[in-house]
């Protein structure tokens, strides 16, 4: 099977001080999922930011990069994020599930499987919050993308299968490296993959300095990656060089055709595997 790649190009903290590379404004964060699509990508996990720069989850604004990205890639798959950590209420991480329709609806939606801590914040992912967005995401025909830390979480999609909150397949992103999660190693990466329900597609990420090992690492098991600058401002190895997201992605590609001989994955065949529409929603 082709290299699932997801590019994560914005995320909640990078800064225009941190790296002049980060894409923070509508236009930037087309130009820069236009620039990797060129290269070629898979599908794409969208933060926005308002006009100060600061994370949010106004519909308004994730409705005005996904048309425009439709408009040139309609057959890419957009994931937009319900991040616990940019957001108080729940009613703000649900409202791009209700209110993006037509050609603005997401293919999917950002689901973290429990709270957990990041080294300056927590993403608060309480049980009835994650039930209730995955049945919010199920009643409208979005597929969650499940957000896997450690091996409660991925326990915990086994759960919310069996309860009925999710239904095959699945997709997921399995983080490592993070100072509250499971590291860069392949007996706790093996135990996260081996606790995922069954017809469950994956990508590997890395947060910071175990982007690029944890995205290797998930090559070699056959699996797909998660890359860009949401993880990693830096191009590796050490912390000399800020990373754009094309150069993140231009490796990937390098590193799945050297490693196991294998291309990246198309959207279309993509969308095929996880049983979405074809070239975006229109209803």
């Amino acid at each position: 099977m082709d290299t699932i790649v997801n590019l994560a190009p914005t995320g909640v903290i990078p800064t225009k001080e941190m790296t002049p590379h980060v894409p923070l404004s509508a236009a930037e964060i087309t130009d820069d999922v236009f620039q990797c699509h060129e290269i070629v990508i898979t599908t794409v996990h969208l933060h926005v930011r308002d006009e100060y720069g600061r994370p949010t989850l106004r519909p308004d604004l994730y409705g005005k990069v996904i048309e425009e990205i439709r408009r040139h890639a309609p057959e890419l798959v957009i994931c937009v994020s319900l991040s616990g950590r940019s957001a108080g209420t729940l009613d703000e991480r649900a409202a791009p599930l209700r209110e993006l329709r037509g050609g603005v609806k997401p293919d999917m939606g950002s689901l973290t499987l429990s709270s957990l801590n990041f080294p300056s914040q927590a993403s608060l992912n309480g049980p009835e919050t994650v039930k209730y967005l995955a049945g919010l995401m199920k009643e409208l025909g979005i597929l969650p993308e499940l957000e896997v830390f450690d091996l409660g979480m991925a326990n915990y999609a086994g759960y919310l299968l069996e309860k009925g909150f999710l239904e095959p397949p699945l997709y997921a992103n399995v983080f490592l490296g993070n100072i509250d999660g499971a590291q860069v190693d392949m007996i706790e990466a093996g135990a996260l993959l081996r606790r995922l329900p069954s017809l469950t597609y994956w990508s590997m990420a890395g947060i910071g300095e175990a982007q690029l090992p944890a995205n290797a690492l998930g090559i070699a098991m056959g699996g797909g990656v998660r890359v860009g600058i949401e993880d990693s401002i830096w191009f590796p190895p050490g912390r000399r060089v800020k990373a754009t997201n094309t150069m993140h992605v231009r490796r990937i590609r390098q590193l799945s055709e050297d490693v196991h001989m294998r291309g990246v994955m198309a959207p279309e065949t993509f969308r095929e595997l996880l049983k979405l529409p074809k070239g975006g929603r229109k209803k």
